[in-house]
């Protein structure tokens, strides 16, 4: 069947389905109330006419230049083709062979890299860029023979099917398992070690019961129109720049062709981080006011981007820039790619009732300015929680000394030893990590009072409709293709939740069965409504905070439990929005919904290459030569000595309730901050305020710490220039370059940290250039400041303490 007798099939449906008053119309009140159309309004704007002339939401009108049935949204438009061809193979040897490879060596740089500060992200993108020569070259040079009665060569490396299935088995387990910071944790902190199974078991469980859960629920977050998912269209662009020579919704324009735009800034990319990442590493933390300054507090606290506020704004390395979604900043998640996500203000046409992409990067600049800027200087320099005697920001916690705690000191047979706990200290964090508690809570609770009010209408009408009853271009081109049926995820999940078991019941872990179903719970309730958010802003909404404070009420001064149960509760939820994005990515490009696996094999090698890398010197270490510093792993493992060791029992006692009494009152504040916006803009409707959003403000700082102003400030000016200025100015341009830049400045990136590590940094135990370029001043400035020492602005005698 074609696309246009797919699209022809589609209109067919769809004014049947506008005929049935039952479920013909959902309106949105926003846009109604100021005559914006909605694709799910049916009343004002009918399907056939979306359809056949699509409206930019950015404008709220009608675009006249796109010919055919199109998405409606600029965004799908610039990057995702709206055709198909159904007959191209797609499972074949070919695409087996090459996508088996990259589950094997993606998954195992980037756990090899995740223990690097700030964490390097090797992307499926890399895998693109690979993938296509070595496909292309496997269909000109390989004999057309048989093996078992399937094709050795099935035919040109062309279309997007084989390709595109080759990249998300890469992508599946490109991230760091989150499980394997148990391990590591539960190494370097417990001095603990369960033997390979007990692994093995532990990462897959939570992997795959994700995946079951993404499964289950796409129907919900991935085949409505509305749910755009930002992040796999930089993906998409790439896959059209390889494959074809025309633009979605823009056409062709003058100017340098996609390929060769992605080929020049690819390599600049890569050549640059040479730069600042081996030449001169001062550019990295161009914390140029502390050079200026090295040993005045003051100035190191508030320009400083190690331990201070970071008021120097100013980097020029892009890994940098990236680090806010681990991924580059030229998409909108944690992940955050300012390159994409608009800063203009977008009329509501979506059946969120939330702005497309829009004001999303405002919202996190002005948590940041608020709260890291003003808020965290404020509750600092008044001394709050005996601020001064620690640095502005750290991932460590503190003892009533000042020192890193020494956590070593209460623990007894893998439990919290109270008597030792009372005569060693109380525990304490810095400004920016209390502070990130404090959104977090807040986060929670706003999250659960948003969706409640915006969000209700729509997720019970998903519930009604199937997704052939609400078919854009995309979902009726994906009609062709069998659907795997949802039997096929719950056995996956059976499965996985009896290893989870295993686990528990086999290993002394202090787990227990009916705290697994809890988490497995929490999970499931908060994965629609963090799933729509995420689908629109790219931005993720973490369950970690209150998974850790659960579990520190139930099973108290238990610290491996504790992970554990955040680990299922927290990364069921997530690894499900990221298994969903690939079914996104799938969606987008029609790829056999059936096709789409390679946890296991992923899982297998992240737990093989960090097995060797805790044998490397000073592992985990602040002081590691190779930058091995674990900075994720120790907010991790932090966590688990707050809320597991010591737990929330403790912290909240008699001698210390009021000083954590403020962040457990955020709860109350989240809760509310929703409700007051929403009662004042139905009093006034066309208000600005309409596009604030406090669930994606309260946690635009998740990753605060390690994260710093120098990952947060350039991302924000980036944002700024591409998606208000270009994209204002010129937009047909943007349209055909952004997402090329974006994927190139990503693989670049990614390219040049591999080739910097491995050929200057890895061989020789890292002395090459030991003597030379290493000790110059580009390379040493930073290091000599207060704020890379993380110095505090008191300072304690032999003997006192503070508290």
């Amino acid at each position: 069947m074609t696309g246009d007798a797919i699209g022809e099939e589609g209109r067919r449906s769809s004014v049947h389905d506008a005929g049935e008053k039952s479920e013909k119309t959902f309106e949105s009140p926003r846009a109604s109330q100021r005559g914006y159309p909605s694709s799910f309004d049916l009343s004002s704007i009918d399907r056939v006419q979306v359809y056949s002339a699509p409206f930019d939401p950015n404008y709220g009108g009608i675009v006249e230049d796109i010919d055919g049935e199109d998405s409606p949204y600029p965004e799908v438009r610039s990057a995702v083709a709206n055709f198909d061809d159904p007959e191209m193979p797609a499972s074949t040897i070919r695409s087996w062979t090459l996508g088996l490879l990259f589950s094997i060596l993606i998954p195992g740089m980037n756990q090899f890299f995740h223990f690097r500060y700030p964490s390097v992200n090797v992307g499926p993108v890399v895998a693109q860029l690979i993938a296509f020569p070595l496909g292309s070259t496997w269909a000109r040079w390989m004999p057309n023979v048989a093996v078992c009665g399937v094709a050795l060569n099935p035919g040109p490396f062309t279309l997007v099917h084989c390709f595109v299935l080759i990249i998300v088995m890469a992508a599946v387990g490109s991230g760091s398992a989150y499980a394997t910071d148990v391990i590591a944790v539960q190494r370097n902190f417990y001095d603990q070690s369960f033997s390979f199974p007990f692994q093995w078991m532990l990462v897959i469980s939570t992997q795959c019961i994700g995946f079951s859960i993404g499964g289950i629920t796409r129907r919900f977050l991935v085949a409505p129109p509305s749910m755009i998912w930002p992040n796999t269209l930089v993906s998409c662009a790439l896959f059209n720049t390889l494959h074809s020579q025309s633009y979605a919704g823009v056409g062709r324009h003058p100017g340098m062709s996609r390929e060769r735009f992605f080929l020049l800034a690819f390599v600049a990319a890569t050549v640059w981080y040479f730069v600042p990442g081996y030449l001169f590493q001062a550019l990295s933390y161009f914390s140029w006011a502390c050079w200026i300054a090295p040993d005045n507090i003051i100035v190191n606290q508030l320009f400083g981007y190690r331990s201070g506020l970071g008021f120097s704004v100013i980097t020029l390395d892009w890994n940098q820039i990236a680090y806010m979604g681990v991924r580059s900043p030229c998409v909108f998640r944690l992940a955050t790619k300012p390159l994409v996500v608009s800063v203009r203000c977008l009329p509501c046409c979506s059946m969120l009732d939330l702005p497309l992409l829009g004001w999303a990067e405002v919202n996190i600049i002005i948590s940041f300015a608020f709260f890291y800027w003003l808020l965290v200087p404020i509750l600092y320099y008044s001394n709050v929680w005996y601020a001064q005697y620690m640095p502005v920001s750290s991932m460590s916690s503190f003892d009533n000394t000042g020192k890193y705690y020494n956590h070593a000191r209460i623990i007894k047979d893998g439990k919290l030893d109270r008597e030792a706990y009372k005569a060693y200290s109380p525990l304490y964090l810095s400004t920016t990590f209390a502070v990130s508690y404090g959104l977090s809570f807040m986060s929670i609770t706003a999250t659960i009072v948003h969706a409640i009010i915006y969000f209700w209408a729509p997720i019970k009408l998903q519930f009604k409709r199937s997704l052939r009853e609400q078919p854009d271009v995309h979902a009726k081109l994906m009609m062709v293709y069998p659907q795997v049926p949802d039997w096929y995820y719950a056995c996956i999940f059976v499965v996985t939740f009896i290893f989870a078991c295993v686990c528990i019941e086999c290993w002394d872990t202090g787990m227990t069965i009916w705290a697994l179903i809890l988490a497995l719970v929490v999970a499931l309730i908060y994965v629609i409504p963090v799933g729509m958010i995420q689908a629109i802003t790219n931005r993720q909404i973490g369950l970690n905070v209150i998974t850790e404070l659960l579990v520190g009420f139930i099973l108290p001064g238990r610290p491996l439990a504790m992970m554990i149960f955040k680990t299922y509760g927290y990364i069921a939820m997530s690894r499900a929005m990221q298994f969903t994005a690939d079914f996104k990515l799938g969606h987008y490009m029609k790829i056999p919904p059936r096709q789409i696996v390679a946890t296991l094999i992923a899982g297998t090698v992240q737990l093989g290459v960090q097995s060797w890398c805790v044998s490397c010197s000073d592992f985990c270490s602040l002081t590691q030569k190779d930058n091995f510093n674990c900075a994720a792993t120790m907010v991790f493992g932090t966590a688990s000595v707050v809320w597991g060791l010591i737990g929330p029992a403790q912290l909240f006692s008699k001698g210390e309730l009021i000083k954590w009494l403020a962040l457990i009152f955020f709860f109350v504040i989240g809760a509310a901050c929703p409700v007051i916006l929403w009662l004042f803009t139905r009093r006034r409707p066309n208000t600005i305020l309409n596009y604030l959003r406090y669930s994606l403000i309260f946690s635009a700082l998740g990753q605060i710490p390690p994260a710093t102003a120098i990952n947060f400030v350039p991302w924000a000016i980036f944002g700024f220039i591409f998606q208000y200025l270009i994209r204002r100015k010129h937009f047909a341009y943007w349209t055909k370059y952004n997402y090329v830049l974006s994927a190139a400045l990503d693989a670049g990136t990614s390219v040049g940290i591999v080739l910097v590590f491995f050929c200057l940094q890895y061989p020789l135990n890292g002395s090459i250039g030991r003597t030379s370029v290493l000790r110059w001043w580009g390379n040493t400035v930073h290091l000599r400041t207060l704020d890379w020492k993380s110095a505090s602005l008191r300072t304690l005698s032999v003997g006192e303490t503070f508290g």
